[in-house]
């Protein structure tokens, strides 16, 4: 890894702002964004299997189950934005449960015959799972999602604002897998978005653009609480151009590559200009046209946007300041 972007982990890891409104317990639906603001749907399906036609569990009969949600043990029922599965405890032949019923919006209620079920609750990305055994008479039970949300944002130094177009967001687990990877949890997340997360450490990967400028940080969310944490990038937007002499028109057709200090390569491009994201540090450009090539060191600086131009006539590498 490049001296620059160990330079900028670093100060990401000293930069990520931890900040934690009100309790949910003193907020109403109303004022808590945890609960007010859309989020993304629960990819649960991926372990249920519908119920088919012949299913001996008809959710339209049988005793009631009344079923409600909160963040935290003392926070208000959640109203809205809530995903409910019921399933059969069991996995079928296929390794899936087999999914008895479902619902959405807030407090729900299902009829349900005596037996054993799992009962799930998504909300975004946090959930609950509670086994629950029916017998002849109604059932009235709370789930407790030990959640709370994230929402990320990111700036250069001096806390200069990046366009939001170009940021996007990872989050992963904060434990490693049996593989030694941190598994993925929500890609592509937009920089002011609220996600729903149990509470935990999570770690996350900040994109500024779709080349090398990458920091990560570790993030802890609380229950009931939304964390906003703000990462700091090292980088600037480079445009760099093939011209004939200095100050001239870029020259069409030029097949571009960004070598690092340390002779990696980046995104490779055609085309008149190369316009990338670029951690702070020191590169070549090098420009192929018309069967001749043609290179230039510069240098990038955090938050200071550069325009660099490589001069056909020029065959030695030249250095910008």
């Amino acid at each position: 890894m490049a001296l620059s972007s160990l330079r900028a982990i670093a100060i990401l890891l000293a930069s990520v702002l931890s900040i934690t409104g009100t309790p949910a317990s003193a907020q109403t639906s109303e004022t808590n964004p945890l609960l007010r603001e859309s989020l993304p749907e629960s990819p649960a399906e991926s372990f249920a299997r519908q119920p088919g036609a012949g299913s001996a569990l008809a959710p339209k009969f049988g005793e009631m189950l009344r079923l409600a949600a909160k963040l935290t043990e003392d926070s208000e029922s959640i109203p809205r934005g809530l995903v409910w599965r019921v399933f059969e405890p069991e996995p079928g032949a296929d390794g899936k449960l087999a999914l008895v019923a479902t619902a959405t919006g807030g407090e729900t209620e299902f009829r349900l015959a005596p037996g054993s079920y799992l009962v799930h609750a998504a909300f975004g990305r946090a959930g609950a799972t509670k086994r629950i055994t029916m017998a002849r008479n109604a059932r009235n039970e709370t789930l407790v999602l030990d959640a709370g949300g994230l929402k990320l944002n990111a700036v250069l130094e001096g806390n200069a604002k990046i366009p939001p177009k170009k940021l996007r967001f990872a989050i992963h687990a904060g434990e490693e897998d049996e593989d030694g990877e941190k598994p993925l949890i929500l890609p592509n997340v937009r920089p002011g978005a609220v996600v729903r997360l149990n509470a935990g450490m999570y770690h996350v990967v900040s994109n500024y653009g779709s080349t090398n400028a990458i920091v990560r940080g570790d993030i802890r969310v609380e229950a009931g609480k939304l964390t906003e944490a703000t990462l700091e990038h090292n980088a600037a937007l480079v445009n760099i151009k093939l011209v004939r002499q200095e100050g001239g028109e870029a020259i069409a057709d030029t097949a571009w590559s960004i070598l690092t200090a340390s002779g990696e390569g980046g995104r490779e491009s055609v085309g008149a200009y190369a316009t990338q994201v670029l951690a702070a540090g020191d590169y070549t450009a090098i420009a192929r046209h018309k069967e001749r090539i043609f290179q230039r060191d510069f240098s990038v600086k955090s938050g200071e946007d550069v325009e660099v131009e490589v001069v056909s006539t020029q065959a030695a590498t030249n250095e910008a300041n």
